[in-house]
């Protein structure tokens, strides 16, 4: 069997008397698509927080390409390949999109390269793949929700992940803008890319997922393909709905 790329083990992560996690484990393996559902305040935020060292867990391990990272800074994980979008984008407004995409470049790809990079070059590509090329100038301040979107997609991309990990990325969009993002998203995990998707649309989920983890109250509460988890009568309680 393939090791994992991810494996995260028995994580707990506690607010005060609150407990965010509770000895969560779940692995993910190279180039998988793995969903993740449940209710808002079931974790699930935190618990990509703590992989990608925004958090940092109370207890339990974290394992990537079988390094443990468990104190790892996030820039650090970044750097190994771990790659994350934010529920909210928060572009540098001030600062057209491609020079959004050279940031990253220039910060994670190409930080000790003894050559000069076409970073230029390299950003204007990843955004005409994101079907962002005529936006490349405009100020990203300027975007609309759905360009927004593709760019925080496209800043996470262009650090080159092994493991891309999104976070609501289709939050807000028109159900044509979701099918857009979807097959972005697919596309970028035929190129072998381990992506974990957080999403309430559970039509995106369902066409997305390979695996779906189902978490609520801080636990894993089921696992299964896509097909078997909307049927699993815990999660058609806690989340779905009878």
């Amino acid at each position: 069997m393939t090791a994992p790329l991810l494996s995260v083990e028995s994580i707990s992560k506690h607010f005060g008397g609150f407990a965010a996690l509770s000895e969560v484990s779940v692995t993910v393996a190279p180039g998988e698509r793995l969903g993740i559902i449940g209710p808002n305040g079931s974790g699930k935020t935190t618990l990509i927080n703590c992989i990608c060292g925004f958090l940092r867990s109370d207890g339990g391990s974290i394992r990537f390409d079988n390094k443990n990272i468990s104190r790892f800074a996030p820039h650090q994980r970044t750097r190994l390949g771990i790659a994350r979008s934010f529920q909210i984008p928060r572009p540098f407004s001030s600062m057209s999109v491609a020079e959004n995409i050279a940031v990253p470049l220039e910060y994670v790809v190409h930080r000790r390269s003894l050559h000069k990079a076409d970073v230029n070059g390299e950003a204007r590509e990843l955004l005409a793949q994101m079907g962002l090329a005529g936006k490349a100038d405009t100020n990203a301040g300027a975007l609309t929700q759905v360009h927004l979107r593709k760019l925080e997609l496209a800043r996470a991309l262009a650090t080159r992940p092994r493991l891309l990990i999104l976070d609501e990325v289709m939050a807000g969009l028109a159900a044509a803008e979701v099918d857009e993002m979807l097959d972005i998203v697919l596309s970028v995990s035929q190129r072998g890319v381990a992506i974990i998707m957080i999403e309430h649309i559970m039509r995106a989920i369902m066409r997305f997922s390979e695996r779906v983890v189902c978490l609520d109250a801080g636990r894993i509460v089921a696992e299964a393909p896509p097909l078997a988890i909307i049927q699993d009568p815990m999660v058609r309680r806690i989340y779905l709905g009878a």
